[in-house]
Formats: C-alpha cells, sequence, structure tokens
C-alpha cells in the first residue's frame, strides 16, 4: 500500500476530466494531420476513433490494476515483483517524463520561433517557462490540477473559429470512405501515439483522488472529450486541404488560423499560439509533478529538490535540440516509447496482476 495522501491535498473526482484532457492536448494537435494521414490518407478520421477507443480500454485497466495495488504505479510493481525490482523499473519512467517534457516544450518553441519570433534564444524562453512551471508545482498538486482546469475552459472558443474554413472546404476531399485497408489505418492509429500519450499519469496522481471510483466516468468523459476534438479538427482539416497539399504542411493547425479575418486582430495565429502557451503549460507542470515525485519514492528525495534538478536537465535538453531533425527523432521516441508502454506494457501488467491476485487469493483459500 502506498503512502497515505491527506485529504487537504486530493482533488474531487470530476477534476480527473481535466487532469486527463489536458494531458492530451498539446503541440501534438498542431500538427497530427499529416502524421496521421501518411499511412491512412483521409481515411485517418477513423483512426482517431480507434485510438479513443483504445485509451479508453487501456484507463479501464489501468484503474483495475490501481484498485488491486490500491496505490500508483510504484504500488503496482511491488504488488508484483517487491520494492527493489519496482524501483528499478519505474526508474525508467522518470527519463520517459523528462523526455516527454522536453519534446512538449522544444516543439512548442520552435513553433515561436517559426511563426512569430526567428531570434527567439530556446534557452532564455525556456528558463521562464520553467520557472512558471516550477512555481506552480511548488503551490502542491491541487495547484497543477487548477492550472489544468483553467487550460481547458479558458482556451474553448478556439474550437469555433475553426468553422471559419467551412464555406472554403471541400467535405468530398474525404471520398470514398475506406479507401485504406484496415494495416494502413491501424497504422495511423499508432502515429497518434505523441499526440494522445499523457493520460497515464493517471497511474501517478490516482492516490490524490477522493473517492477514485467515483472519478472513472470523470477519466473516460475526459478522453472521449479528446477524441472529439482530434476528430472535429481532422474533418475540418481534410476538408479544407487536398490531400497533396497536407502532405507538405507541418503545422496545418496554424494554417487554418491564417484565414481568421476579425476587425481588431489581423493575425490569429498569434494570438492562438499565444493561448497555446496555457494549453501546454499543464502538460509539462503534470509531467514534471508525476516525475519528481516518482523520484521522491524511489530516491527517498524531497520533491522541492528533486524539482530544481529536473527542470534544469529539461533546460539543457532543450537548448541542445537546435535542428529540425534532432527535434524529430526525440519527440519520435518519446511518442513510441509512449505507445509501447501504454498499449502493450500495460495490457501485459494488467493480464500479470489479475493472474497475481487470483494465485493469491487461490493460496489464502487453501
Amino acid at each position: 500500500m502506498t503512502q497515505i495522501v491527506p485529504d487537504n491535498r486530493k482533488i474531487s473526482p470530476s477534476l480527473v476530466f481535466f487532469l486527463i484532457h489536458s494531458m492530451q492536448i498539446g503541440v501534438g494537435v498542431l500538427g497530427f494531420q499529416r502524421i496521421i494521414a501518411k499511412s491512412a490518407g483521409y481515411d485517418a478520421w477513423i483512426s482517431i476513433l480507434i485510438a479513443g477507443l483504445a485509451v479508453h480500454i487501456i484507463v479501464w485497466m489501468m484503474y483495475k490494476m490501481l484498485r488491486i495495488a490500491d496505490g500508483d504505479i510504484l504500488a503496482i510493481h511491488t504488488y508484483l515483483l517487491g520494492k527493489k525490482a519496482a524501483k528499478i523499473l519505474c526508474s525508467i519512467l522518470i527519463l520517459y517524463f523528462v523526455l516527454l517534457t522536453t519534446a512538449v516544450l522544444r516543439n512548442f518553441i520552435e513553433i515561436v520561433q517559426v511563426w512569430m519570433f526567428p531570434h527567439l534564444h530556446t534557452f532564455w524562453f525556456g528558463l521562464v517557462f520553467l520557472l512558471l512551471v516550477l512555481y506552480v508545482i511548488f503551490g502542491g498538486f491541487r495547484t497543477v490540477t487548477g492550472i489544468a482546469f483553467f487550460s481547458v475552459l479558458l482556451p474553448l472558443y478556439i474550437l469555433f473559429l475553426f468553422l471559419y474554413t467551412v464555406p472554403f472546404s471541400d467535405f468530398t476531399n474525404m471520398l470514398p470512405i475506406l479507401d485504406h485497408s484496415i494495416k494502413d489505418i491501424l497504422l495511423s492509429s499508432r502515429d497518434m501515439s505523441f499526440s494522445i500519450v499523457g493520460f497515464e499519469t493517471l497511474l501517478f496522481f490516482y492516490p490524490f483522488i477522493k473517492n477514485p471510483e467515483k472519478s472513472k466516468k470523470w477519466a473516460h468523459l475526459g478522453i472521449a472529450y479528446t477524441t472529439f476534438a482530434y476528430f472535429y479538427l481532422a474533418i475540418i482539416t481534410f476538408a479544407y486541404f487536398p490531400e497533396a497539399q497536407l502532405d507538405k504542411n507541418v503545422w496545418p493547425t496554424l494554417t487554418l488560423w491564417k484565414i481568421i479575418e476579425m476587425p481588431f486582430v489581423e493575425r490569429f495565429e498569434y494570438i492562438g499560439i499565444a493561448n497555446w502557451c496555457l494549453i501546454i503549460l499543464p502538460n509539462i507542470c503534470l509531467a514534471l509533478w508525476c516525475v519528481s515525485r516518482l523520484t521522491k519514492q524511489i530516491f527517498s528525495v524531497q520533491q522541492r529538490r528533486a524539482l530544481p534538478v529536473l527542470a534544469l536537465l529539461v533546460l539543457v535538453g532543450i537548448s541542445l535540440l537546435v535542428t529540425r531533425d534532432q527535434i524529430n527523432t526525440v519527440t519520435n521516441i518519446t511518442g513510441k516509447f509512449g505507445f509501447y508502454f501504454n498499449f502493450v506494457y500495460v495490457p501485459i501488467l494488467f493480464i500479470v496482476i489479475l493472474i497475481t491476485k487470483k494465485v493469491r487469493s487461490h493460496g489464502k483459500d487453501t
């Protein structure tokens, strides 16, 4: 059993909706359309629905495991393998979340550099942003949850602005439907990995939920909303761009903003990118909170001492990533690790823990 968390540090079950959704929406939303269309063309909207369904199943498995182990990911591994082996396996997750944080922040800085400020220095922007992240995390997990709440509600209006593209769209671009093989569609679903990862943070903050069993429906609602957001953006994008043109567009979501015209703003993509700063903030806050908590559990180091060191690692990481190829490499590695952890390792862990529970129950009965 994991260390008991005081009630005054826990969150209500409904806030899990915002934590799950805010972790799945980040820089991936700005360019996922081109990536998933590489394998399945404009049948890729089916891939989004398949990926969303897969996430629902994995989160259901996670809740089952967390309830059996009565704790977090470290408690699950300890239940199966003992303390020493559990700490060794969970140490790998520290590297994963540092990579995830580095990839998200560096991708966002690159977008700012390409679209707004070409001479923006990666190090200084990253330093200021990470200082803000540390300030939020030092406020505790409830503060991180509050940031996730506002990151979902405040930029909500952006979804409606994409409807500006409808008069210029041709929805017959997506015809004929099912023009690609099942294999291509499944490969496209796999290519969604970097965009939809983040829900695995449930394995870390589960002990901080009041009545965690009641949070199940909110977690699934968060996933459903994420799936809808990706599906909606994919349909809008596929209708607006011919397939050949989309293949040459690195950030199609940002390009869609370029056609928005308002009397008081000439280039709406500047406002969109500024809003995205708030959207990726909980990505980085929650990821660093998870890795700092895991560091505390494994190495017996206070979170307040571990956090600056982890943030420094991220700062060094983003400073070393200079070219687009380097950024893509780290992003792809992170996406693949997230895919194999969530969709391969977690199901295996689920099967093993069910067998272990059954064996132990049978042993007690005899």
